[in-house]
């Protein structure tokens, strides 16, 4: 379903409601979505062109979003703290024909304007911006009517690029009408799997632009339920807003649940959270005793999902699951898994190696990128796929990931999985977050260096390193132990991933300018 179906049903239900107070009812997301359609319509936009929106998380995100699917367009978000030039990048990439962005991007937006020569909408809302249209002048001409046709577009969604570039993820048009019951929805999968529906209020603290987060979020407004959207995440107020307005389903990221559990007692446990029906985590890998912790303070209702932007395979575990299976992201809901080893060949049960996901028909590509397309299907499988992660399954099917492929360190020969180290690290007194890499090592190859940002800064010193490598190799084996400890604070993007890539490059150039 889309929001005509719950306008003409249900016009005065909020579809949206900003932590701020702000209410959009299906009503007006109905009009406001028909009208920018048919202004995108109007200026040339077809089935199959790209609208792309740079932006905070906002009301009219929604809007743009369902204009585009209910034309036949992609629609891409923009990381909101992108630069200009990053902005541009991906502006270019897509082929974006009409940008939609805020007052509060007016610089970077102005900017981008002179270095995407093939765009020629932009417009702006909430106030000017040099070289934009006012986006609300715009659409007031437009009828709030649907199109005589609405084709189903598609999300374009770009990877976050933690280890280069990101890469565009293009799925092919289902050429089916927006209201078709065969269009694939993400609501398809979310409604039963978690019991989400028209009474569903689903609280939303990531960033809008995150794969997740829109995808999710639009999932509800397709079922016909509330979206609350928080402006930025922050672990007491995300608390307060589940009470506030009886929160039933909600999606965080690991270090969200971290932060929450890191709360005095008295302030994270003064909230009622007694609505919730699912507190769903995805992104990153979750350190087990977080995932236990937040089981005994919430109840059995944490769940969680694997799966990539590339949209090719998911799995899911409930509590009582992974009480069974600890450690494991759970078993496929969506696509068949095959463990590979480099060759191609089929691992045992048990073995680690890439993990691939079977479909009956290939269900991406990356965009202007036809090898890394290629590198990402196996030799002799074109319908099986993989985005670089690495794990196995148990004698029952689950799933445990053991690391990216491309964050593994290979130390002496031995492979090393920073995720096992940061999950140690997570959980003491004294660390706030933590990321593992490896660095070059002359006889080793690589070493385990740890970047720490400490929960006491006055703390950080030569005692909390030993503390820190005691701990560790009390848990793990003395491999695994980090040679070096690095305190700083950890630059997290808002989606809760860090560019690991980018501070291991980093400290390798930092390295070589010494040397």
């Amino acid at each position: 379903m889309y929001p005509r179906t719950h306008a003409l049903a249900h016009p005065d239900k909020p579809a949206v409601v900003m932590e701020t107070g702000e209410v959009v009812t299906y009503a007006e997301l109905e009009q406001r979505s028909n009208q920018l359609a048919r202004l995108l319509r109007a200026r040339g936009l077809r089935p199959g062109d790209q609208v792309s929106i740079w932006t905070e998380n906002h009301p009219r995100y929604y809007e743009v979003y369902w204009a585009a699917i209910r034309s036949g367009l992609y629609v891409t978000g923009v990381n909101r703290h992108a630069t200009a030039e990053e902005a541009a990048y991906i502006l270019e990439d897509s082929g974006t024909r009409a940008l939609i962005t805020s007052a509060a991007m007016a610089e970077r937006a102005a900017a981008v304007r002179e270095l995407v020569p093939g765009c020629a909408t932009w417009l702006a809302f909430d106030g000017p911006v040099e070289g934009h249209e006012s986006y609300e002048d715009a659409i007031a001409g437009e009828s709030g009517e649907p199109l005589e046709e609405e084709p189903r577009g598609e999300v374009m969604l770009y990877s976050s690029g933690t280890t280069g570039r990101p890469k565009g993820i293009r799925r092919p048009l289902c050429g089916l009408r927006v209201d078709d019951p065969a269009a694939t929805r993400t609501s398809a999968i979310t409604g039963p799997l978690l019991g989400m529906g028209a009474d569903s209020v689903y609280l939303m603290p990531a960033p809008l632009y995150h794969a997740a987060a829109l995808q999710f979020s639009v999932a509800t407004q397709e079922l016909g339920g509330t979206v609350v959207v928080m402006t930025k995440f922050d672990a007491e107020r995300f608390l307060r807003l589940v009470e506030e307005h009886r929160v039933t389903h909600t999606q965080v990221v690991p270090t969200m649940m971290v932060r929450m559990l890191k709360l005095p007692d008295e302030a994270r446990l003064r909230h009622d959270t007694s609505s919730l029906r699912s507190f769903l985590h995805a992104a990153a890998p979750c350190p087990p005793e977080v995932k236990r912790r937040t089981i005994e303070w919430l109840g059995p209702i944490v769940d969680e999902y694997y799966g990539g932007s590339e949209g090719n395979g998911m799995t899911f575990i409930n509590s009582r699951q992974w009480l069974e299976h600890p450690g494991s992201v759970g078993r496929p809901v969506l696509g068949a898994i095959r463990i590979c080893d480099d060759a191609g060949r089929e691992l045992p049960t048990g073995e680690a190696g890439t993990v691939f996901f079977e479909r009956d028909k290939t269900p991406f590509e990356y965009h202007n990128a036809a090898e890394k397309t290629a590198q990402s299907r196996h030799p002799e499988h074109p319908t099986w796929s993989a985005v670089g992660d690495l794990g196995y399954l148990d004698a029952d099917g689950y799933l445990y990931l053991t690391d990216r492929k491309a964050f593994t360190i290979i130390s002496g020969g031995v492979n090393i999985y920073p995720a096992e180290i940061e999950a140690c690290l997570v959980m003491h007194p004294a660390v706030d977050d933590v990321v593992v890499f490896g660095l070059p090592d002359e006889e080793m190859g690589e070493y385990v260096h740890a970047l720490v940002q400490p929960t006491d800064p006055a703390a950080a010193g030569p005692d909390l390193v030993q503390e820190l490598r005691d701990h560790v190799r009390a848990h793990l084996a003395g491999f695994k132990v980090p040679r070096v400890v690095e305190f700083r604070d950890i630059p997290r993007l808002a989606t809760g991933k860090v560019q690991t890539g980018k501070l291991r490059q980093e400290r390798i150039d930092r390295a070589g300018a010494s040397a």
